[in-house]
């Protein structure tokens, strides 16, 4: 449950929400949550996965059809080192792709709105989001992959050098020698700074710009106040994100089919949980 010092969301939190427009909206109040609230919205993920699974696994297949295309462009380059970076890099603008979960979660919520959950709803609603604030949020979260990308190979080229490795050439290098366990270290450590930062600016900014007409800038500096005031249980909602991801990509993108939705739709109500109903 919400801890007690939380700003109390009234019922109507659950209700659908009208866009308020840019010039008469104000700073998005945030609230305070707690880990038990993070069970909560994964319970209610599920739950909603469970309910439309079709659209889950659409969107969620495309990006796991995507994933596995760079993988064998990689392959096919002969660049196996950076197969992983690229791989962080997708969990990085996965928030993205959850703006089709959340058409689907708001309408389950709200009861169908007086619109019955069909494809063409889904569509004409993820199409619309990018005449607004919305698609500026994804040239920030492709901006951030690329600065990973970059840091990721200067990584690589200073401790492995300039030159090619097989695949199995790379794995013993990184795993049997100290100049592999020392870029183990180092990168993973810079990944997870980066990721956490995305992770700031991106948690609640994307839900938030889904629901209202604010500017992207409003959104992002809503989601790091948010992510300051609870930064302790939003490092524990981080590391989850992470094993759920890092656990799908060891079985191959596979388990992406199914992590991606429930962690969309669980985002989505976190969003609800996290940042005061419009008052009008």
């Amino acid at each position: 449950m919400v801890s007690e010092d939380k700003s109390e969301n009234s019922d109507g939190a659950l209700e659908n929400l009208e866009p308020a427009s840019k010039e008469n909206s104000r700073q998005p109040v945030v609230t305070r949550v707690s880990v038990s609230d993070l069970l909560d919205v994964l319970a209610m993920g599920l739950r909603d996965f469970r309910t439309a699974p079709l659209y889950g696994l659409f969107f969620s297949g495309i990006y796991v059809c995507g994933g596995w295309l760079l993988i064998l462009m990689l392959l096919y380059f002969d660049l196996p080192y950076l197969i992983h970076p690229l791989a962080a890099g997708f969990a990085l603008i996965a928030p993205f792709i959850a703006s089709g979960f959340y058409v689907v979660s708001q309408n389950l919520e709200s009861g169908g709105g007086g619109q019955t959950l069909a494809w063409s709803v889904v569509f004409r609603t993820v199409k619309s989001m990018f005449s607004r604030d919305l698609g500026w949020m994804a040239l920030v979260t492709g901006f951030s992959l690329f600065i990973w990308m970059d840091i990721a190979a200067l990584l690589s080229f200073g401790f492995m050098g300039f030159q090619l490795f097989s695949f199995s050439d790379l794995l013993d290098l990184i795993f049997t020698t100290p100049p592999g366990w020392l870029f183990l270290l180092v990168g993973n450590t810079v990944g997870a700074a980066i990721a956490f930062s995305v992770f700031s600016y991106s948690v609640l900014s994307i839900p938030i710009l889904f629901d209202r007409d604010i500017d992207f800038v409003t959104a992002m500096l809503t989601s790091v106040r948010f992510v300051t005031l609870n930064t302790k249980v939003m490092a524990v909602w981080c590391t989850i994100i992470a094993a759920l991801i890092g656990a799908s990509l060891l079985s191959g993108l596979i388990g992406l089919l199914v992590v991606l939705p429930v962690l969309g739709h669980a985002s989505w109500h976190l969003y609800r949980r996290s940042v005061e109903p419009v008052r009008h």
